[in-house]
């Protein structure tokens, strides 16, 4: 009971605020450069830009504009916020400057910039650089791990620039509370597909071919339970768990018509 009441918690909507950074670019007209969500209460500024720079600047203002976001959090860092904040209204020159704040509802900082900047910022997807294909669970792990050039993504989705990409990654939404607190319900997940080594204590897209439709998928942690042969260590079965200790645990099914695992979890997008 106590975990569950710390969850409701932890989702109780808080007041945002939030900005446009935008500048007047040589040769482009005004262009939306990202977002800027200010966390009153804790005076904290959640910070993201794009990163096509070299395709809406000159190469010296494209190197100017790749440090800012970095800047602009060492300020937010020192000085809070609502000091950027300010500042940028009021002192921004006249080719950056942000546009008023508006107020939202944000349950989670991380993922509302994230809706936000999508919503606002007309990035130029640069495929498995920049971007990652979204799709749907069942195309996901399904149509597109067998024959992927024929499968067109839902739309591109861009990364954080913190995370390597590579061809075999994909995005796709986590529906359901039992991987909770790692993967919120409703997540846009990165997934990477050709699980590579040992999948033990991974965390895994699984298919149950018994069930139908979206419901096929789930993301569990694979447990390996092995006990000492004669000569090495024996595995007896394989675990499937859930992080939430409020839903059930299960074992893998050893035959392959029933589970299939299809892909490996890397990270929360948003």
């Amino acid at each position: 009971m106590s975990a569950r009441v710390v969850s409701i918690v932890e989702y109780q909507p808080k007041q945002g605020q939030y900005s446009l950074l935008v500048s007047d670019l040589p040769g482009r007209g005004m262009q939306t450069l990202g977002v800027l969500l200010l966390d009153a209460e804790t005076n904290t500024l959640h910070i993201r830009l794009r990163r096509d720079w070299d395709a809406l600047a000159s190469e010296e203002d494209a190197e100017v504009l790749a440090a800012l976001e970095d800047d602009l959090a060492a300020q937010a860092r020192e000085e809070g916020g609502e000091a950027v904040l300010e500042r940028l209204t009021d002192w921004a020159s006249g080719s950056i400057r942000v546009t008023d704040r508006e107020s939202v509802m944000v349950r989670n900082f991380q993922r509302t910039l994230g809706e936000l900047y999508r919503q606002h910022v007309p990035a130029q997807v640069l495929r498995f650089r920049t971007h990652l294909p979204r799709y749907s669970l069942v195309v996901a792990a399904g149509t597109f791990l067998t024959n992927p050039e024929d499968i067109e993504a839902e739309h591109w989705i861009e990364a954080p620039p913190d995370l390597r990409l590579d061809d075999d990654m994909f995005v796709a939404r986590v529906q359901g509370q039992s991987m909770e607190p790692k993967i919120p319900n409703g997540s846009l997940c990165v997934f990477r597909r050709r699980v590579v080594g040992s999948r033990n204590g991974r965390l895994v897209l699984v298919r149950n071919a018994e069930l139908a439709d979206d419901n096929q998928y789930t993301v569990k942690r694979y447990r390996s339970v092995k006990v000492e042969g004669e000569d090495s260590m024996v595995q007896t079965r394989i675990r499937l768990e859930s992080l939430n200790p409020a839903f059930p645990s299960w074992d893998l099914d050893e035959d392959p018509e029933k589970y299939q695992i299809m892909a490996e979890f890397v990270r929360v997008l948003e």
